[in-house]
């Protein structure tokens, strides 16, 4: 009893034994169907203490019809690994919904969506004693996460906003439609539901009102945010691609990036982006400025989510 009341009752570190990493998008799905409602291995563990080496906790932003599981198979114990205190939620979800309905968010106004963010940032700043975090987003979740650095708040709190496959000036391709009825599929309810409502869906779109008002000052950004935008050529929900791509004005620091630049044999898709080496490569050097770790260049077959 004594060793159990210890181990509860001391801060851990960032750094523990390796966990196991597949480059595989579908580690996230086989997780929550495994776990339901749960967290990653290597995230949300609020004893966790952020390293000298890298003081900044991660949280980690899924996209539209993800969860915190579904999304970030790799991510996490990727990133628990390297060292690094990791968090993720899961936003926008239907309320009160039962599993494995709750596992589909970001169905929310993308406004209460940021809020939600930003509760949650606060509870990670809060348990890690940090004033900074770092965050990466897909999709959907870039538009969360911009918001939340744009108007409020999160300014003065991230210092390094990685957005992979980033909708900054939404996306003029389905809203998503698609990739949901894959999800339903994936977790066991293709034929047993229609789509659910999702205000956010809309919110993604080239045009919307969110879109012009993420954009009113002429970009998405936000003086004081490291802004790294990941993107590939082989999008089929970010049309075009190159909506996630936005040059960054004067103050400003934004470093775009195309995966097929250098590496003409990575086709990865959208949901790839979330998954493969090379992508992570690119992760974790924006997050370390200290890092400059090659990128591995690999065939990808587009819409695998393996790499």
């Amino acid at each position: 009893m004594l060793a159990i009341c210890f181990v509860a009752t001391t801060p851990a570190t960032a750094t523990a034994a390796p966990l196991p990493v597949s480059y595989d998008f579908n580690t996230g799905i086989v997780a929550e169907l495994t776990n339901p409602n749960g967290s990653l291995p290597g995230t949300n563990d609020w004893s966790c203490r952020p390293s000298p080496a890298h003081p900044r906790p991660v949280v980690l932003v899924h996209g539209g019809f993800a969860s915190q599981q579904v999304n970030w198979g790799v991510y996490g114990p990727l990133l628990k690994n390297e060292g690094y205190c990791v968090y993720g939620l899961t936003y926008g979800q239907i309320d009160n919904a039962p599993w494995p309905l709750s596992a589909i968010g970001a169905l929310d106004p993308l406004e209460d969506d940021a809020a939600e963010l930003s509760a949650f940032v606060d509870r990670v700043r809060t348990s890690t004693r940090a004033s900074e975090v770092d965050i990466i987003s897909h999709s959907q979740g870039s538009l969360v996460s911009g918001y939340y650095a744009k108007f409020l708040g999160g300014k003065d709190i991230v210092s390094n906003l990685v957005a992979l496959g980033a909708l900054w000036n939404g996306t003029a391709g389905p809203a998503g439609e698609d990739y949901l009825q894959e999800m339903h599929e994936q977790l066991g309810l293709s034929g047993a539901l229609s789509i659910p409502l999702c205000p956010a869906c809309l919110q993604a779109v080239e045009g919307s009102d969110f879109i012009t008002t993420l954009n009113a000052d002429g970009s998405p950004y936000v003086s004081g945010v490291k802004y790294t935008n990941i993107a590939t050529k082989y999008d089929e929900l970010v049309i075009p691609y190159t909506a996630g791509l936005t040059p960054g004005p004067a103050g400003t620091a934004v470093h775009n990036i195309v995966v097929q630049d250098g590496c003409a044999i990575d086709r990865t898709a959208h949901r790839g982006l979330a998954a493969t080496r090379r992508v992570a490569a690119f992760v974790l050097n924006a997050l370390d400025e200290a890092s400059h770790r090659p990128a591995p260049c690999a065939v990808v077959e587009p819409n695998s989510g393996v790499g």
